[in-house]
């Protein structure tokens, strides 16, 4: 949709149709408050480590600020998702920020010098929902910007920008469909599935499936709409506990009331092998898959405004595809709304709005615990219900460096503390 008032301004409805504006994610206002003051830095350094619960003005617990690039910098007035990006010759680094007005690229292999490479404008128009995902060294962009399709971009030019910030220009563009809320890709098979996608694709809003094994020349690969709109979702080649699916490809989708677990090997003949529900149910958002397959991390966005308990983790046993069970409910430390969440390793990093990322540690989840380890908060005014903070989590690259995206602060890189 076309922004026509500042950000903080915006109130979005919940109830709009999710054929034309697919995604829920409404925006609940806090009252206006001044962004922190800056921090009191070395001004040699990027670095401030997190020392007595705080890192300059961000509380933290065990994750030291690396490095910051502002809204203002990245020529932009709302962030939203973001993904990371490793030269796989030379192991520089980099994030792939959404942004209201386009995506930016910054280089964070040195973070004493991030480097704003430049932006990939908008297809369209500006939104405050885009996503981005990375294919054999190619990023993969949709929006819910009408009409914006997929951009797809070719990484590599970020290796030799010589007057930063550049605009670059998309290397294709997919446009089998129109908006889409959200771009997944797996990429053991090379097939993209965009979701929430607008009325006019013949998917309306479940998953159009994309062939991009040739990044250059994405083709549809048909779709999957009968469990109605999914908002969020992850996709594998199954190597977990139910040996009834092993090898198979297995879509993950947060379906709004539903997790769905749907079979799509076949991409003519996609088959559903589960849906499930739980208590208290508000809106089934996004969630992810333990490294071993075992459990599905499943995040709830409107149940704390809904039913007023603190940030709710749900976490169900997936040893039976065909019958996943509810196994252990983890409840935050604040009432802060849950967005995205990702494993790696035995951590689970969870974009918490305004209570920043937070990370929990997954050891013991067989018996049923999660225990948080750290934090980091980019929003020091406050840990409310309210649509503010940290959209997005990044945690996947080697060194340790893990990357967020804040809707009014723009880029953080933080590590954990030594």
């Amino acid at each position: 949709m076309k922004r026509t008032l500042p950000f903080f301004l915006l109130i979005l409805c919940f109830a709009c149709s999710k054929n034309d504006d697919p995604s829920p994610d409404p925006i609940v206002m806090d009252p206006v408050v001044d962004p922190p003051a800056e921090d009191p830095v070395d001004p040699g350094s990027n670095f401030i480590p997190c020392e007595n619960g705080f890192a300059g003005a961000f509380p933290c617990q065990g994750y030291d600020l690396l490095g910051r690039l502002d809204l203002s910098a990245l020529g932009a007035t709302a962030g939203n998702d973001i993904w990371g990006w490793t030269d796989p010759d030379s192991s520089r680094e980099f994030a792939l920020i959404g942004l209201d007005n386009g995506t930016a690229f910054v280089e964070i292999t040195d973070t004493e010098n991030l480097v704003y490479l430049g932006k990939l404008p908008t297809a369209t128009t500006s939104s405050i929902w885009r996503d981005i995902k990375v294919y054999r060294d190619y990023a993969f962009i949709g929006s819910e910007a009408g009409g914006h399709g997929m951009q797809v971009f070719d990484l590599k030019k970020l290796l030799s920008v010589s007057n930063p910030p550049a605009t670059f220009a998309s290397d294709a563009l997919y446009t089998g469909f129109g908006t889409s809320h959200n771009i997944v890709i797996n990429e053991a098979t090379g097939f993209a599935y965009a979701i929430g996608t607008g009325s006019s694709d013949p998917y309306d809003g479940g998953a159009h499936f994309v062939n991009i094994q040739d990044p250059l020349n994405p083709l549809p690969a048909g779709g999957y709409g009968a469990s109605g709109h999914t908002h969020d979702a992850q996709v594998v080649l199954y190597h977990g506990p139910d040996a009834d699916y092993s090898g198979s490809e297995i879509f993950m989708g947060s379906n709004e009331n539903t997790v769905l677990v749907l079979n799509v090997t076949d991409k003519q003949n996609p088959s559903v092998i589960s849906t499930s529900q739980y208590p208290n149910l508000g809106y089934t958002h996004q969630g992810w898959f333990t490294e071993d397959q075992r459990y599905f991390i499943v995040g709830d966005e409107t149940d704390e405004m809904n039913f007023g308990f603190n940030s709710r983790t749900l976490v169900f046993d997936m040893t039976d595809l065909d019958n996943p069970v509810l196994h252990t409910t983890y409840y935050g430390p604040t009432q802060a709304i849950d967005h995205n969440g990702y494993v790696k390793g035995n951590q689970f990093f969870l974009a918490n709005y305004t209570a920043g990322v937070r990370v929990l540690d997954l050891t013991d989840l067989q018996e049923g615990n999660l225990v948080e380890t750290g934090y980091f908060d980019s929003f020091p005014s406050g840990n409310g219900t309210s649509f503010d903070g940290v959209w997005s989590v990044y945690p996947f690259f080697e060194s340790g460096k893990i990357i967020l995206s804040d809707i009014s602060s723009g880029l953080l890189v933080i590590r954990a503390s030594n």
